[in-house]
């Protein structure tokens, strides 16, 4: 397996597998290939940094944007004008380790009950709307990625440092360019509204073929919580490819990836060339293990307000411990030693018990094993 990139997910591991291959080229033609956009000169009432973590913001988003006619049909979605502006259908929080020893991949239901802060109405910027109950993609689709940055941190008291933006054509893309990516499903799949149908077993999939399978959420009747854990499956899956040595020493094939990288994603206007590569530096060695994806944790993924309809209700107990961790820059496994027996006179050395409460999987986890 190779150790020369970290295996995170999504648009930030690819920024980083990106600048990490290409850094030689020039910082000049890396940052004039990635698109930047100011999404924090906005952003109000925000918490207070209390580590030197970092905490990045990774949305996929589903605008039609760049994608053809062709795969616009083939994916069976609403043209441009039918989904204009576009939903947040992706949202993970990903947090770095000061000492880049650890990363945790959190991933936030699209439909979770929210308080959406004060903010202009988005069809009359003269009118403000105050701030009341809704789903997490409500504020994404209000108000971009200010209002959805300030929802998430009045929900969670943790302060985004950077953001990053995949549409669903540079995702596309991004799979094509490596060749498709192979998952593995432990059942049929059949899914009356992504539309994909996959039979029990490994499958390579193109670059329409995995948006299906990443948005796919109704054949298991387990919705959002379902989708979540195949997405960061999938992901981790698109790294596994990229840092391969058949994409690394084929430059034919690396070509393809740097180019539907740079094409592919959006960054805030803060990160810069120069930090993305001191990134990558430091954590290209941070072995797999160290790299925890998981939930925010849930006490109702089925809930019902009365206001905002269905929605997925966080548990309040243990996401309030789960963000003090991520604001403390605190493991999210713990290490009990257990109290030797009082009446022992040598007791023999006590195996450490690994609690993990939030129920994390590594990075290099697969539903069907281990994947060559």
């Amino acid at each position: 397996k190779s150790t020369r990139a970290i295996r995170i997910i999504t648009s930030l591991s690819i920024v980083i597998v990106l600048v990490s291959s290409v850094s030689s080229f020039g910082l000049g033609r890396i940052s004039d290939s990635i698109a930047r956009i100011d999404v924090f000169n906005t952003v109000d009432n925000r918490p207070e940094k209390i580590s030197k973590a970092e905490i990045y913001l990774v949305v996929g988003s589903d605008s039609r944007e760049g994608l053809t006619k062709e795969q616009i049909r083939a994916l069976r979605v609403g043209s441009t004008a039918v989904a204009a502006g576009g939903r947040s259908d992706t949202m993970l929080l990903i947090h770095l380790s000061k000492s880049r020893d650890r990363a945790s991949i959190i991933s936030l239901p699209r439909d979770s009950l929210v308080t959406i802060p004060e903010h202009p109405s988005s069809s009359n910027k003269e009118t403000i709307v105050s701030a009341r109950p809704g789903k997490l993609n409500w504020a994404f689709a209000y108000g971009g990625a200010p209002l959805l940055i300030e929802t998430i941190e009045l929900a969670t008291s943790i302060k985004i440092d950077h953001y990053v933006e995949v549409s669903f054509a540079g995702f596309a893309g991004i799979v094509d360019a490596l060749g498709g990516v192979e998952v593995c499903t432990k059942v049929d799949i059949d899914d009356p509204k992504s539309h994909l149908v996959l039979s029990a077993g490994v499958h390579t999939l193109n670059g329409i073929e995995a948006l299906k399978y990443v948005r796919t959420r109704e054949f298991d009747r387990r919705g959002d919580i379902g989708r979540m854990q195949r997405q960061q499956q999938f992901m981790s899956a698109i790294l596994r490819k990229a840092t391969s040595t058949g994409t690394l020493l084929n430059p034919f094939k690396l070509t393809n990836f740097i180019n539907a990288s740079l094409a592919s994603v959006k960054l805030d206007a803060g990160l810069s060339p120069d930090d993305l590569i001191t990134l990558a530096k430091q954590m290209k060695n941070l072995s797999s293990d160290n790299v925890r994806t998981l939930t925010v944790p849930i006490s109702n993924p089925n809930g019902r307000d009365p206001i905002v309809g269905s929605v997925v209700i966080w548990n309040d107990a243990l996401s309030a411990d789960l963000f003090e961790r991520l604001r403390n820059d605190l493991p999210l496994i713990d290490e009990i030693i257990p109290t030797p027996e009082p009446s022992a006179s040598t007791p023999a050395p006590k195996t450490p018990v690994i609690v993990d409460k939030f129920k994390t999987r590594t990075s290099a986890e697969n539903p069907c094993g281990e994947i060559k």
